[in-house]
């Protein structure tokens, strides 16, 4: 048989063999609100654009907004300026463009196992963002893919993370579709990912893969958790880690609508960050 006949393999993806820090770098600079709407109004421009001209596309945010985002992507090196005028025309970054390979990853992954219905494909992907987004997830999905099913406890230890705090992460990853619990008692049936979860695979390896280029702007510490072998570890006391540094908040914005300038979609209530 030719070997160019024989079909293709689904290529398998092992959710805890990837950097759950470089991660959440790379969604954190997805994740600010209206960053994956001005990306796809760009990419769909595909030209040198003003803040009024990416206004114009987004009607239900103001110009002074989609500025304010546009000069924190330029931060972030997502777009670039023509030049150093002020007023110059933005357009995106190698990086920046190279997101429209992430979109279309998380886009099918949110199709596929979350929500089927239509809407906008900017909402759509940047409501998978904001289910992914949130610090110290990766890691907990990771403990719960190679050791599930798992109590609170044992999670908490994997992730080496105070008891209360992996509470509200996972009461959070409940919400957002991720995990499940076996039973009703509430501290005694343990965790397990849903399917959304599971298939999580591909998601990350195409994020990870993505900010490549971001990686040299860090050094991870040879203590980061993110660096340790992933899976349940013997409880001898439950470790507390000090809080991360933070991004800063983008601000409350309007409520989101359709898109006009995308596909038709029904509107949907904004996840907290």
């Amino acid at each position: 048989m030719n070997p160019r006949d024989t079909p293709e393999q689904p290529s398998t993806f092992r959710i805890g063999s990837f950097d759950a820090q470089r991660i959440e770098d790379a969604f954190s600079l997805m994740g600010p609100k209206w960053t994956t709407w001005s990306v796809m109004t760009m990419a769909q421009e595909g030209r040198p654009v003003r803040v009024r001209d990416v206004a114009a596309r987004l009607p239900f945010i103001s110009e002074q907004l989609v500025g304010k985002r546009l000069a924190a992507m330029h931060a972030d090196g997502l777009v670039t300026r023509t030049d150093k005028r002020h007023g110059a025309p933005y357009r995106l970054s190698a990086l920046g463009e190279s997101l429209t390979h992430v979109h279309r990853t998380l886009a099918e992954w949110s199709r596929n196992y979350l929500s089927p219905s239509a809407m906008a494909e900017a909402e759509r992907v940047e409501d998978a963002v904001q289910r992914l987004r949130l610090r110290h997830s990766t890691a907990m999905i990771q403990v719960l893919d190679s050791g599930g099913p798992m109590r609170f406890v044992h999670i908490a230890e994997g992730v080496d993370l105070d008891v209360s705090l992996t509470q509200h992460r996972l009461l959070r990853l409940q919400a957002d579709g991720l995990v499940t619990r076996t039973g009703p008692r509430h501290g005694d049936d343990p965790y397990v990912l849903t399917d959304a979860g599971r298939e999580l695979g591909p998601v990350y390896a195409t994020v990870e893969h993505w900010s490549a280029p971001l990686a040299t702007r860090r050094t991870p510490s040879p203590l980061s958790p993110s660096r340790r072998p992933i899976g349940p570890t013997p409880i001898s006391r439950w470790g507390r880690t000090a809080p991360g540094p933070r991004r800063p908040c983008a601000g409350a914005l309007p409520h989101r609508a359709p898109c006009s300038a995308m596909l038709p979609s029904r509107n949907r209530g904004c996840r907290p960050p």
